[in-house]
């Protein structure tokens, strides 16, 4: 029963709800201010990850042994990865009225992580809830009902994509105890 439960979980994570054309609006509206600050955003989204996920940094060999939070914040390959991971979320938001660009970005992202970095999938799902988190912390004004929406939509959006990335390349490592 156990197995088959966990099944449907991933089957109700690899689902999308559609972003509608004003919820759409609204994500670009809020990014456009986040990503005014996409580095220290950036930064705050990775050090808040692996503070709640530790476990995340196992995937990091230079600084999977940081502690601190102030000496993850201080880390250079730290900020590095923040702009990788804050311009691959650009390129999606800018991007969302193109399914098929949305698509190829994420699959790229799923690849890369699935097969170059082996990183558990279940991993995006909780970076993109730490990312929200963050998001409404820092925007308070902006993160409405409606936003916290269209951003859990987003949230959705990515996993789905980065999932399916992961299927494609026959990733079989589904932890499906912890979805």
């Amino acid at each position: 029963m156990e197995k088959v439960q966990g099944e449907m979980e991933i089957e109700r994570w690899e689902r999308s709800e559609e972003i509608s054309d004003a919820e759409k609006k609204v994500i670009q509206e809020i990014w456009s201010r986040v990503y005014a600050n996409c580095e220290d955003v950036g930064v705050s989204i990775l050090i808040r990850f692996f503070v709640n996920f530790p476990s995340a940094k196992q995937y990091f060999s230079q600084f999977k042994h940081m502690e601190d939070p102030l000496e993850m914040e201080r880390s250079l390959q730290l900020r590095k990865h923040a702009r990788r991971v804050m311009g691959a979320i650009n390129t999606v938001v800018e991007n969302l009225n193109d399914s098929e660009k949305v698509s190829s970005v994420l699959a790229l992202v799923g690849k890369a992580h699935a097969l170059k970095h082996k990183v558990e999938p279940v991993y995006f799902k909780k970076l993109t809830g730490v990312m929200l988190e963050v998001i409404a912390e820092e925007y308070p004004n902006d993160f409405t009902p409606e936003a916290h929406g269209a951003w859990s939509k987003m949230k959705s959006l990515i996993c789905t994509h980065v999932t399916a990335a992961y299927k494609e390349v026959g990733w079989a490592q589904y932890p499906t105890a912890t979805l």
